[in-house]
C-alpha cells in the first residue's frame, strides 16, 4: 500500500506521484486520456494535475480543453470523492493574470468545465507583477471562504514574492499557499535550488515539481543520433548538447540497470527524495507510459546513488 503524503500546512493527501493533465484533449484524445486515468486511479493515484490554459497553444482550441477531459472523466466514473483536482489561474487567453475580478471569473469557468462545485488545489500559474500579492492572496481565500477551493498554490513565482505571500496570509490569517510547482528537474536545477527552495523550506510548503522528466529527455528515449517523433523532442533533444545531460543519462543508465527499474522511474525517485518535494509531476500520453512513472512510489535510492545522480547534475 503505497503511502499518502501531506501537502504543506493543508489536510489533501497525495499520491507520490501527481499525474499531468497538459495532454488531455491535444496529444491524447478523449479516449486515451480516460485509459490513462483510469489506469492511474486503478493503481492508487489521487492526484491529477491541470490547468484553465490547456491547451490554448494548439490550433483551434480556446483553453479548457483538459479540464473537460477530467471533468467527463469524473462525471463518467463517479468518482469525484476519490481524486484531488489540481487546477490553475493566469494564463487562459480570456482570463490572463491574477486581478481579484479575473481569478473569481476564471474560478467559476473551471469548476463548470470540471464539472464540480469545488478545486481541491488553485494555483497562481504564473505570477502577475502588475497586481500586489495582498489583491492575489485576498481573492484565493475568498474562495477558500466560500468552499469553492479547499487549499491554494503558487507556480512559477520568484523566492521575494513568494515569501511576502506568505508573511501577508499569515498576517491577515488568510489562506496562505501550501505548495510550490516549480520548474526543476535533474538537468534543471538552477530555477528551484537556492532561494526558492529557502523560502519554501521555511514556510514549510510541499513542492510538486513540473517537467519532472525535462520534456521526456530522463526518460531515456532521447540519445545521440536517434530520432524521436514526439510534440516534446525538440525541447528534450536540447540536453544532449550539454555535458550535464550525456552525465546524467550515464548514471541513470547504471542505477537503472542496478534496480532493474526504467530510467524515468529513477530520475523521477531522485527528485521524490529531495527536501520539499512531496510528489514529482509527469504526464502520460497512453496507459502504456504510466508504470514507468507509477514505480516511483516503490523505488528508493540508496545515499550512494542520490548522491551519484547529483554529482552527474552538477
Amino acid at each position: 500500500m503505497t503511502t499518502m503524503r501531506t501537502l504543506g500546512s493543508s489536510d489533501l493527501k497525495v499520491f507520490p506521484l501527481a499525474l499531468g493533465g497538459n495532454v488531455f484533449g491535444w496529444t491524447a484524445d478523449r479516449t486515451e486520456s480516460f485509459a490513462v486515468l483510469d489506469a492511474y486511479a486503478a493503481a492508487g493515484g489521487n492526484f491529477v494535475d491541470t490547468a484553465d490554459a490547456y491547451s490554448a497553444w494548439v490550433p483551434g482550441h480556446v483553453g479548457g480543453e483538459s479540464e473537460t477531459v477530467l471533468g467527463d472523466w469524473i462525471a463518467a466514473r463517479g468518482n469525484r470523492a476519490d481524486v484531488l483536482v489540481a487546477t490553475k489561474v493566469s494564463q487562459h487567453p480570456q482570463y490572463k493574470g491574477l486581478k481579484a475580478a479575473n481569478i473569481k471569473a476564471a474560478a467559476e469557468e473551471s469548476l463548470r468545465r470540471l464539472r464540480t462545485d469545488h478545486i481541491d488545489l488553485y494555483y497562481s500559474h504564473f505570477d502577475d507583477l502588475d497586481v500586489p500579492v495582498e489583491e492575489i492572496v485576498t481573492a484565493l481565500d475568498q474562495l477558500v471562504k466560500e468552499g469553492k477551493v479547499r487549499a491554494v498554490a503558487a507556480s512559477n513565482i520568484s523566492a521575494e514574492r513568494l515569501d511576502a505571500s506568505l508573511t501577508f496570509a499569515e498576517r491577515e490569517g488568510l489562506a496562505r499557499y501550501v505548495a510550490l510547482q516549480p520548474h526543476y528537474n535533474l538537468v534543471s536545477r538552477d530555477t528551484y535550488e537556492g532561494p526558492l527552495r529557502d523560502t519554501v523550506a521555511r514556510h514549510g510548503l510541499s513542492v510538486v515539481p513540473y517537467f519532472a522528466l525535462a520534456s521526456g529527455f530522463l526518460t531515456g528515449k532521447y540519445r545521440p543520433g536517434t530520432q524521436v517523433e514526439s510534440a516534446r523532442a525538440e525541447g528534450a533533444g536540447k540536453y544532449l548538447e550539454s555535458d550535464r545531460g550525456v552525465k546524467v543519462l550515464a548514471a541513470l543508465d547504471r542505477i537503472a540497470g542496478a534496480h532493474g527499474a526504467e530510467v524515468a522511474t529513477v530520475a523521477l525517485a531522485w527528485l521524490a527524495a529531495q527536501p520539499t518535494v512531496v510528489a514529482p509531476l509527469a504526464s502520460a500520453r497512453t496507459a502504456e507510459q504510466l508504470p514507468a512513472l507509477l514505480a516511483v512510489a516503490e523505488l528508493e535510492l540508496t545515499e550512494e546513488e542520490l548522491a551519484e545522480l547529483t554529482a552527474a547534475s552538477a
